[in-house]
This record gives structure tokens, sequence and C-alpha cells, in this order.
């Protein structure tokens, strides 16, 4: 196998990074871009270089300020990038027993810990059964000796996630179900193996009724709900899958994201259907699916979101702006309500400069629908006096654009 200098590697010497996270967050990316140019033309060379990139992450990040989540999200994003990379890479079983030696002492000297997630995939790294097998045989003890000391308390082996990989990747789906009925307490990061292993067996049904089994106080709901909502979208039952588990299974950053998630997986479902049964579920905070409504072109339904419940006056804005020419009925709607709950003390920091550009917004939707700026400007002095905590403050700003 012919040697390659890959740039990234100085960079990543022991201690490199000092306590902030951009800086290496930084190097992280440059180095999975560099391997992932090279994986187009030399797969196997890519596949070391992942591998190099692995070792020496941990020892590099050892001083680096962990607390906000973002290194661990971005170490976590370059074991999910570079995994696919190291199985691609077509060698022979002894070249990728090496690879996994390199990549198992790495892992068990990863201290803080910042490549715990690579046990996830040890199934997949191993590539052929036979070696996830031998490496099942390797770790199996070990998990056995941890669960069965009951009197010493719970003993957390960070081998046991790579043991149940590896006894799933190599078939062996009794014998994880069977470990799995030794552990000391039922924990979803341990039982989500095992509805893996009654799916791989063809039983979606056990596996459904092992992962509501396995829900405990401190569990994770959303990734349960996740679990049993992939199970029953395979098996074609996406009624049952949408009633059941698609509104906690989709949660995400965004209410838009978490919207667009859903219509995505439920093509037997409008999206007027799904926006309206998500707006049922925060029945007190319904305004923050405007967003999800306005990008849908669910007009009506915006509209009477933001009349009804307190909306971010910043993003009404910018929707009476971006929608003046194209809509500009829903534009005056949003522009208005953007003054609205203004004049009621909602937004964060709202400035004058936020109150000018809804009313400038809502003027600019108003010339475009043909309406009377006097009319509007009426409206806005009686939305105004009609809410005396805030009138000197919008007053002040607007007085002498509602003055004519």
């Amino acid at each position: 196998m012919s040697k390659h200098t890959w740039q990234f590697a100085p960079g990543f010497r022991s201690k490199a990074f000092g306590w902030k996270s951009d800086i290496p967050i930084q190097r992280i990316r440059e180095a999975l871009s560099e391997i992932k140019l090279v994986a187009k033309k030399e797969p196997v060379i890519a596949a070391e270089g992942a591998i190099v990139l692995l070792e020496k992450l941990s020892p590099a990040l050892e001083q680096v300020d962990s607390s906000s989540g973002a290194i661990g999200s971005a170490v976590n994003r370059a074991i999910e990038t570079v995994v696919p990379i190291i199985v691609r890479a077509k060698v022979d079983t002894a070249v990728r027993q090496r690879w996994l030696e390199r990549l198992w002492k790495a892992f068990e000297d990863d201290g803080i810990p910042y490549i715990e997630l690579l046990g996830d995939f040890w199934g997949e790294l191993c590539v052929q059964p036979e070696l996830a097998s031998h490496w099942a045989d390797q770790l199996v003890p070990a998990v056995e000796s941890i669960w069965g000391h009951a009197t010493l308390g719970h003993r957390f082996y960070k081998g046991s996630t790579a043991c149940m990989a590896s006894l799933l990747a190599a078939g062996r789906h009794q014998e994880l179900l069977a470990l799995l009925e030794k552990a000391p307490f039922k924990w979803w990061h341990d039982r989500r193996w095992g509805v893996k292993a009654l799916v791989a067996q063809g039983k979606p049904t056990e596996a459904l009724r092992y992962a509501k089994q396995s829900l405990g106080k401190n569990d994770p709901r959303g990734q349960i709900a996740q679990a049993c909502e992939a199970i029953l979208l395979a098996t074609g039952q996406l009624d049952e899958a949408y009633s059941l588990y698609a509104l906690e299974a989709n949660q995400v950053t965004t209410h838009l994201a978490t919207f667009r998630s859903i219509v995505k997986k439920y093509p037997n479902k409008t999206a007027k259907v799904i926006l309206l049964d998500l707006i049922k579920s925060t029945p007190d905070s319904q305004g923050k699916w405007f967003a999800a409504a306005k990008n849908a072109g669910l007009f009506d339904v915006a509209i009477e979101l933001v009349e009804h419940s307190p909306t971010d006056p910043r993003t009404l804005a910018r929707a009476a702006r971006d929608f003046a020419v194209s809509q500009p009925g829903f534009a005056m709607a949003c522009g208005m309500a953007s003054l609205r709950w203004i004049a009621h003390g909602h937004g964060y920091d709202i400035t004058g400069s936020d109150v000018l550009d809804a009313y400038m917004a809502l003027m600019q939707a108003a010339s475009q629908a043909g309406i009377e700026p006097q009319q509007v400007k009426t409206q806005v002095r009686t939305l105004i006096t009609q809410n005396p905590a805030n009138d000197k403050f919008m007053t002040s700003i607007l007085g002498r654009h509602l003055a004519g």
C-alpha cells in the first residue's frame, strides 16, 4: 500500500488546540475535505487517512472546551462521514483486521470521550460477518462480566455497544437478545440493538413490542418513537405510523424542519392535514408554525395563526417584505400582525428599526393591493391607541409617517 502525506495530520498533534472550539472545528472540516477528495480516486488511501484522523482526534482535542456541544457534534459528524469511506475500501481481511485493531486502540484510549460514537458503527466497520463474529467473541465475555456483577452496581463498559453491533452484523441475533436479558436494567442505549435484531429476523411485531417495553422514565421517548415509526413505515403501515409516532418521532431543530420531515415521510397525507395536526399538538404556541404554513403556500392558515397566536415580529415583517408583490393580501396581514404583536410587547429586543421595517413592508403591500395609504394609516393608528403600553414607543417611530 502506497504511502500518502496527509496535510491535515501535523495539525492534529497531541494537545494541538487550546480551549476554544472554533479552530479545531475548522481543522476537522478541512481534514474531511482532504479525505473525501482523495476518496474519489484512491479509496483505500482515503480509508487510511480516515483512520489516521480518528486516531489523532481525541489526543488533539484534549484541552478543548466541550461544554457547548459544538466540538462533540463536529466529531460525530466526522465519524459519520469517514465510516462509509473506511467501509467501502476494498481490502483483504488481514488489512481490515489491522485497521480495526488501530481503531480499537484509539477507541480504548479515548478518555474524554470524543469518538465513542465509533462503537455504533463497529459491525459496519467489520464489513465481513466472519470478522464481526470474531470481534463479538472477543467482546462478549467482557460485557457479561460487567453485567454479571450486580452487587457492584452499574458499571459502564465502553465496548458494550461495539459488542452488540458486532453480534448484529454477524447475524447472531438470538445471542444478542440473550445477552441483553443479562443487562442489569432496561436502557434504550442497549435495547435498541435488540429492536434491530428482531427486525433483522423479520419480526416487526415483536420488535415494536420490545421497543415499547424499553421505555423507562429517563429513556429518550423521541428515539424510541423513531424506531417504532421506522418499523411501521417499512411494513407499509403508514396510517398507524402517522397516528402513533409521527409527531413525536420527527421533532427536530425548528418547527419548519419538523413539518418538512413529516411531509417527506408521509405522501399519503396532504401538507395541510399534517400542518393542522402539528398546530393542534402545540396549543400554547401555535404561532410558531407560521413559517411552515408560509413555506407550504398555505397562506390562509398562516394568516389565521398570526392573528390569534404570538409570532416573532421580525419573522412577520420579513414575510411581509418578501411577499409584498406576489401575495400582497398575505403580506399586509403579516405586516399588520408584526406591528400588533410589537404593540402587545412581543419580540426580543425590539428596536425602532423593527417597527419601521414592518410598517414599510405593510405600506408596500398595500400599494401593490391597490389600497389607499390613508386607510392603512388609520388602521395602524387605531392599533397603536388600543395598546397604550407601547403607545409612546411606536408613535415616536411612526408619528411622522402617520401624520399625513
